[in-house]
């Protein structure tokens, strides 16, 4: 049996790699693994997580320590993650991460269930979201 690749195998490809490319190409093959291709999803649920070991020295005015963190769209009756993306926390933050994967999605009668963080009156309503109007 091979021998796993190591730590440091990892770092020089996800140096060298476009992550986005990367996380496509993933995308696409999970997709493609679901057995009943042609079920459809009527609900998503988002959750943002602090990836473990990611923390940075604090480098900005505001002092704040820095992480990278991971936002999934999951789909439940498909049983898999259907997007997700990361960011850095002195860079952006779960709003804008979020608001970006349901831009790449069409959403007609998609319930989303998120943290209490997306519920705000500015995210429904500023472009590019297609969730209801708020009134």
């Amino acid at each position: 049996m091979p021998k796993a690749p190591c730590d440091s195998t990892f770092l020089y490809l996800f140096e060298r790699v476009e992550l986005d490319q990367l996380s496509g190409l993933l995308r696409e093959w999970m997709l493609a693994q679901i057995a009943d291709q042609d079920k459809d999803f009527d609900q998503l649920i988002c959750d943002g997580k602090t990836l473990r070991g990611s923390a940075a020295q604090p480098d900005g005015a505001d002092g704040a320590t820095r992480f990278v963190t991971q936002v999934t769209l999951y789909a439940r009756e498909l049983g898999v993650a259907i997007a997700q993306t990361s960011f850095d926390t002195g860079e952006s933050h779960e709003r804008a991460a979020l608001k970006a994967l349901l831009g790449t999605l069409e959403l007609e009668g998609v319930l989303i269930q998120a943290d209490a963080l997306h519920t705000s009156h500015a995210f429904f309503n500023s472009p590019p979201s297609r969730a209801p109007t708020c009134s």
